[in-house]
């Protein structure tokens, strides 16, 4: 299994950015995707997940409101689209995936290779 993220960069305080986990159409169809982030000197975090059929979604409290997550059954991709960014959502971004939705990364079976967001104030 295979992800590949992407879309990171730097942003201003308030700004977007959309995030994008490539796959396999495989995986795609039948892994649930998450999406976690991890800060310099903290544990990783979950962000966001999303059930292998987009019916169910999960958020964190700290991004509620904020942060939306899409799948585009076209492209075989997982989108995170982030608004009224802040600069303590600076962190690299990493997208995995695992049979089902859950928020702790220690049952991710797969991962991909990160990529970083800085938010500037």
């Amino acid at each position: 299994v295979q992800l590949q993220a992407s879309g990171g960069g730097l942003v201003q305080a308030g700004g977007s950015l959309r995030l994008s986990c490539a796959t396999s159409r495989r995986t795609f169809s039948s892994l649930a995707i998450g999406w976690f982030r991890q800060a310099p000197g903290k544990e990783r975090e979950f962000v966001v997940g999303v059930s292998w059929s987009g019916a169910s979604t999960y958020y964190a409290d700290s991004v509620k409101g904020r942060f939306t997550i899409s799948r585009d059954n076209a492209k075989n991709t997982v989108y995170l689209h982030m608004n009224s960014l802040k600069p303590e959502d600076t962190a690299v971004y990493y997208c995995a995936a695992r049979t089902g939705i859950s928020s702790r990364y220690e049952e991710y079976d797969y991962w991909g290779q990160g990529t970083q967001v800085t938010v500037s104030s």
